[in-house]
C-alpha cells in the first residue's frame, strides 16, 4: 500500500479500502472530522462516504458520494445531479490541493471544509458559512473570474482556453484581460503561468469544453 494511503487510513480509521477491478482505489466508511472556522464554532461530525480516487490523482480529482443521504440532494447543499458532492470548482480544488498534493492533503484542504460547511448549515440553518457561489456552471465560472482577478465570465473563459494551448502560441493571442496587448506582454501572463503549473493542457482543454 502506498504511504499516503496508509496515512489517510490512520487519520480516518473508520474508512476502509475496498477491493476494485481496474485502476484507482475506493474508500468507504465513516469519515470523522473536527474543524473550526474563523468566527464560527468548532464542529465534530461524521458522514458515511464513498471516495473514488482515480489512478492519475492528483491530476484528476476524487469523486465523493455521501451514502446515508444526510445531505439533501439539491443545489443548496452543492450535490450534483448524479449524487456526487460538489466541493468546489475543479480549478479551485487543484489550487488548494497544490499545498499538499496527496490524499490526506485533499481531505484536509478540500473535503473537510466542505463537510464543515454542510454540518454548519444542517445544525444552524442559513447559508453556508464561507463565501458561497451558485451551484453548477454559473458558480464555477464566477469562481474563475475571482481566481483570475478578472471582471466578466467571458474573460475567465478566454483565460481557460489559453491554458489549453501551447504557451508560445497563447502568448501571441490578445490577453483575455482585454488590455489590448498580446498575452505574453501583459502582467496577466504571470497568473496564467501559475495556473499552468496545476494541470496539463489537456486538462484545461477538457475544462474549456464544458463551458
Amino acid at each position: 500500500m502506498l504511504p499516503e494511503l496508509e496515512l489517510f487510513l490512520r487519520r480516518y480509521p473508520r474508512m476502509t479500502l475496498l477491493p476494485v477491478t481496474g485502476e484507482g482505489v475506493v474508500f468507504e466508511g465513516e469519515f470523522q472530522f473536527a474543524a473550526r472556522a474563523c468566527n464560527h464554532p468548532e464542529i465534530s461530525d461524521a458522514y458515511h462516504l464513498r471516495i473514488g480516487v482515480p489512478a492519475d490523482f492528483p491530476a484528476a480529482l476524487p469523486t465523493i458520494e455521501e451514502l446515508d443521504r444526510r445531505i439533501p440532494r439539491n443545489g443548496d447543499f452543492h450535490v450534483n445531479p448524479d449524487g456526487s458532492l460538489c466541493l468546489g470548482s475543479p480549478l479551485r480544488l487543484l489550487l488548494k490541493l497544490s499545498k499538499e498534493p496527496t490524499l490526506p492533503g485533499y481531505a484536509s484542504y478540500c473535503l473537510v471544509p466542505y463537510l464543515y460547511a454542510i454540518s454548519h448549515k444542517l445544525q444552524f440553518g442559513g447559508r453556508l458559512p464561507f463565501h458561497e457561489l451558485d451551484h453548477g456552471r454559473p458558480g464555477e465560472i464566477a469562481d474563475y473570474v475571482e481566481l483570475f482577478g478578472l471582471q466578466r465570465p467571458e474573460q475567465a473563459e478566454g483565460a481557460i482556453r489559453l491554458l489549453g494551448i501551447k504557451k508560445r502560441i497563447a502568448n501571441k493571442w490578445l490577453c483575455p484581460c482585454e488590455c489590448g496587448r498580446p498575452t505574453g506582454k501583459c502582467v496577466f501572463n504571470k497568473k496564467l503561468a501559475k495556473m499552468r503549473r496545476l494541470a496539463s493542457r489537456s486538462w484545461f482543454r477538457a475544462l474549456s469544453a464544458t463551458q
